[in-house]
């Protein structure tokens, strides 16, 4: 299969790169076939002209596009921040999930361009799930991303999984999310 990784941290040294890493390496040896967006090192712009809110996109956002159509399955990797995608994520669905491309309107139906598509959302966080629960911002993270964006564009989330707590989690409990990645990686 196809897989498209989407990734967002700044730091080589987090344990997003890890599950990066792992992601890929689980991918490669069942002989999928993978590329890899990292954001950051690609320094993507994440702000919308006025050109683009119009309908005109430049060539760096169609490659990003013919990379989501080539894709069965897109894998986003990126950490919670302020109860969200971060900025660089969040830009690169602006820009690049775009009118006409991810979604439109018929007969003012909202219709989902992606279908046929799965998504997996991996995602870490610095506070635990009880914390995220008695808020109720486990619920908020999953409807605005599973449901507001990528459901909405006819995608089919298979997984999302949140790491908690990970600034604090010990080396063991990292190790067992790592495997949870391979489990995941497996079935995706």
């Amino acid at each position: 299969m196809n897989h498209l990784i989407v990734y967002a941290h700044p730091r080589k040294e987090s344990f997003n790169h890890a599950i990066l890493e792992t992601t890929v390496r689980s991918l490669r040896q069942k002989g999928h076939e993978i590329i890899v967006r990292d954001l950051y090192a690609m320094e993507f712009q994440p702000v919308i002209s006025s050109s683009e809110i119009l309908g005109g996109v430049g060539e760096d956002i169609e490659q990003e596009q013919e990379y989501l159509k080539w894709a069965e399955v897109i894998i986003f990797i990126y950490p919670i921040w302020w109860t969200g995608l971060p900025a660089i994520v969040k830009g690169y669905i602006e820009r690049v999930f775009t009118y006409g491309f991810a979604y439109r309107y018929v007969s003012g139906e909202q219709l989902g361009m992606l279908k046929g598509k799965k998504a997996v959302i991996i995602n870490t966080q610095g506070k635990s799930h009880a914390q995220y629960a008695a808020s109720g911002m486990d619920k908020a993270l999953m409807l605005t991303s599973d449901k507001g964006i990528f459901e909405y564009c006819g995608m089919e989330v298979l997984h999302h999984v949140f790491f908690e707590s990970v600034p604090s989690s010990d080396e063991a409990t990292r190790t067992a999310w790592l495997k949870q990645i391979e489990e995941v990686a497996g079935k995706a």
